[in-house]
């Protein structure tokens, strides 16, 4: 009787209970979940998700760090496992065939902690302010100076007056903006979509700290047209142009071993040497070449940032690479080679200001080294606000377009081409330069030297009144053959660094521009007097000290001495002989700086 029973049940059984719960349960995934040292870890989120569906199941790891997910679907999933205190863990590829069980052990790694957790701690290390690969950063410097001859700042004037001024007057206390760093914003970021390769982006923007406005340097020009000179407050030339991003805006791609490929508004070669290689790293209060951008530019501070550029750079071991290419942008205006032509017969221009550069460098224990060559076209100097209603008569100011003689000034005489309200007076040439730094680091010292040699010549390319400048101002004066014959810049530079207990850095540093007599004929000195077509030298000898309260609180002091001669102490190119007010220029700093 009991071998039938049991065959009884066994039938029962098998015509009640459904098919499918006599099939099989599924797929299933299972494994361990331990951290770096091997230690299980308990309670760890794991969440599985179906790729195809979308649908997702979390479960926990019990008390020996195991987890288990039966009854799964085929298709491809993807785990991740989160727990507080380790970053997360993903796990991708997985593909589940009917019934299959897999087995996948997960390694956790402890997260570090976040320095910037508190207040005390932000202010004290040297943190960075990120979030999903994306980090905040910026400063604020300011300080107190007095020039022994120098002018009133305007709200949107970013640097001091460090270097002798050409229409300083008189000595004065001023608010010095940013001596050793820039103040402003920036965001940048670095993503990974790929094993090694990155999404990367980075935009930041420079701000006069005591006005709030954005650093604008053709607008301290534009302030000062139809002033005479006695009215002058400082105007500056410079790339920072009033742009929402007026320091780098640009987004590209990254990878650990090919590189990285950038697009957008992005400092030149040169500027990305010269902030390596200045002693005063690139200082606007203690550094001429990086209070004026000839260096950086090329031979114009215009082209210390190029629009619509593409750049590259690439480290293989000790050694780098860098190359960059600037597109062409902007109007061309409206040209003739006639004197007294109108708006009916001159010709549009396009603009030809595309340009070009490369950098190769390398490292060897301490010692450091670049070399970088650039050519610009069609780059532009501004060099002086325009003559205007309130001073009709005023001589020291620019007021003819050397090409076609017609005056740009203010309506009084004629009917202007181009209204010269707002607007800007450029000289154009095309530009080349080489240059080469090194620097080498011997604990607690750190020595530099550089030297770059730049050639100017009139632009092949004619631009005309009308052509388009940096941060889309108009120029309604162009000269187009500004040079007799080709002009010569040599800037060489030189500087240490001492570090005094980690935390005070004492800087000296020495800068010189030297300039050719292009003059023809070369009438210079002498009865003849100069203008800025003779030769002639700037110098600047500086030192400060910078002391570090926390990594990111410093204060700093220090002095700058400048002078010029010959033909770089003309005031104003386009009339002669007229010179500089004062070819001297003492300027003491004293400041502070918070930057993260």
């Amino acid at each position: 009787m009991r071998p039938l029973l049991i065959v009884f049940v066994a039938l029962s059984l098998f015509l009640v209970v459904p098919q499918a719960a006599r099939a099989q349960t599924g797929a299933s995934l299972s494994g361990m979940v331990t951290n770096q040292t091997g230690t299980a870890l308990s309670d760890v989120a794991v969440t599985i998700k179906n790729l195809g569906t979308s649908e997702t199941r979390t479960i926990r790891t019990d008390g020996v760090g195991h987890y288990q997910a039966a009854g799964l679907p085929a298709g491809n999933f993807v785990m991740r496992a989160v727990k507080k205190g380790f970053g997360d863990e993903t796990r991708g590829g997985i593909s589940l065939a009917a019934d299959q069980g897999a087995t996948i052990d997960i390694v956790m790694q402890t997260k570090t902690p976040d320095a910037c957790a508190s207040g005390l701690e932000f202010a004290t290390t040297d943190c960075t302010l990120t979030w999903h690969g994306v980090t905040l950063y910026g400063a604020y410097d300011v300080g107190i100076g007095w020039v022994s001859h120098g002018l009133p700042v305007n709200g949107n004037n970013y640097e001091g007056e460090a270097l002798v001024n050409r229409n300083g007057s008189s000595s004065r206390f001023l608010i010095a903006p940013n001596n050793l760093q820039q103040t402003g914003l920036g965001v940048r970021g670095k993503e990974e979509f790929a094993p090694g390769w990155y999404v990367v982006f980075n935009g930041s923007t420079g701000i006069n700290p005591q006005s709030g406005l954005l650093a604008d340097a053709p607008k301290t020009n534009t302030v000062n047209n139809g002033l005479p000179r006695g009215s002058y407050s400082e105007a500056i030339d410079g790339a920072r142009a009033g742009q929402p991003f007026n320091d780098e805006y640009y987004g590209g791609v990254s990878s650990d071993r090919f590189g990285t490929l950038t697009f957008g508004r992005q400092r030149s070669l040169g500027t990305d040497a010269m902030l390596q290689y200045d002693p005063a790293g690139g200082s606007y209060g203690f550094s001429y070449i990086g209070y004026n951008g000839t260096l950086s530019g090329g031979g114009d501070t215009d082209d210390s940032r190029w629009d619509d550029a593409i750049k590259y750079r690439l480290t293989y071991r000790q050694f780098h690479f860098g190359a960059m290419y600037k597109f062409a942008n902007g109007s061309g205006g409206c040209y003739s080679p006639l004197p007294g032509w109108t708006a009916a017969d001159c010709t549009p221009e396009r603009a030809h200001n595309n340009a070009y550069g490369f950098d190769i460098g390398g490292e060897h224990g301490h010692f450091s080294m670049d070399i970088v060559g650039q050519h610009y076209n069609q780059a532009i100097s501004v060099v002086n606000p325009l003559l205007g209603p309130q001073s009709p008569t005023q001589p020291y100011q620019s007021t003819t377009n050397s090409i076609n003689q017609n005056q740009i000034d203010g309506g009084i005489n004629v009917v202007n081409l181009v209204d010269p309200n707002n607007t800007l007076y450029g000289i154009v040439t095309d530009n080349d330069a080489i240059m080469g730094a090194a620097k080498y680091a011997w604990n607690p010292f750190k020595f530099f030297v550089g030297y770059e040699f730049i050639w100017l010549n009139n632009p092949h390319q004619p631009l005309g009144v009308g052509a388009s400048d940096q941060g889309e101002y108009i120029l309604s004066g162009v000269e187009d053959n500004n040079l007799d014959s080709e002009r010569k810049l040599q800037i060489w530079w030189t500087g240490v660094k001492y570090t005094y207990r980690t935390k005070t850095d004492v800087t000296l540093s020495f800068y010189q521009q030297r300039q050719n007599d292009f003059r023809v004929p070369s009438t210079c000195g002498g009865s003849a007097g100069f203008r800025s077509s003779c030769a002639g030298t700037l110098n600047e000898l500086s030192l400060y000290a910078d002391h570090h309260f926390t990594k990111r609180f410093d204060g700093y002091v220090g002095v700058a001495y400048s002078a010029v001669t010959g033909g770089l102490a003309i005031a104003i190119p386009h009339s002669p002989g007229v010179p500089f007010l004062h070819p001297t220029n003492v300027a003491p700093t004293i400041g502070v700086r918070f930057a993260f």
